[in-house]
């Protein structure tokens, strides 16, 4: 009696990203590139998502919002991207993301940089994209202890953030994202994000 060696194709997600510094571009651009990739390795597409005209920077995107959220609805097995900094620009946010996908049992794969986090190779640039996003904590905190050193030599008053979000604070300055548009954010005032950033550092 013949075995049945077929196999169930993986499902695939495609995320693209037009910024606020990409005017003009087709989002097309990547997809075309993205579909071409999910069809040579033998991939279904599931489906695509799309953020237009929203910064990079920025972890709360509408498609990408919706894309964790089918991920974790076990809608595919894989999310392909064109490159890394078309799915995050921060490296914390890149880990955060990675890891949370993983522990979905979801692959990530970014197409450019030709890593898949199924991989010997792609693990291994998992650990290293780990080990920057540690480094780019501490070198936050660093910056922020220095400004924080600053203004009290400029004899600023370091008190208590007032109406202030912490959680949310906390992970946008996670991103690198800078005072003024944290304030801006979560509507509040720049001085209270600053004194928050200095006091969470010190």
């Amino acid at each position: 009696m013949e075995m049945n060696t077929m196999t169930t194709p993986k499902t695939a997600a495609l995320y693209a990203l037009i910024s606020t510094t990409d005017k003009g571009q087709d989002p097309e651009l990547q997809l075309g590139e993205l579909r071409e990739y999910a069809t040579r390795q033998g991939w279904v597409v599931e489906g695509e998502y799309v953020d237009r005209g929203i910064s990079g920077a920025k972890e709360s995107r509408p498609e990408l919002n919706r894309l964790m959220a089918d991920a974790k609805a076990g809608r595919f097995q894989v999310v392909l991207v064109w490159k890394f900094d078309r799915f995050a620009r921060s490296v914390i946010y890149l880990h955060k993301a990675i890891n949370s996908l993983r522990e979905m049992g979801v692959e990530f794969v970014s197409k450019t940089e030709q890593v898949d986090t199924t991989t010997p190779m792609g693990k291994m640039i998992f650990t290293v994209v780990g080990a920057m996003a540690e480094m780019e904590r501490e070198l936050i905190a660093e910056r922020v202890k220095a400004g924080m050193k600053n203004a009290k030599a400029k004899g600023v008053k370091m008190g208590a953030p007032v109406a202030l979000d912490s959680v949310a604070a906390d992970r946008l300055i996670a991103t690198g994202m800078s005072t003024q548009n944290i304030a801006r954010e979560l509507n509040v005032s720049e001085r209270t994000v600053y004194r928050f950033r200095a006091l969470a550092a010190a």
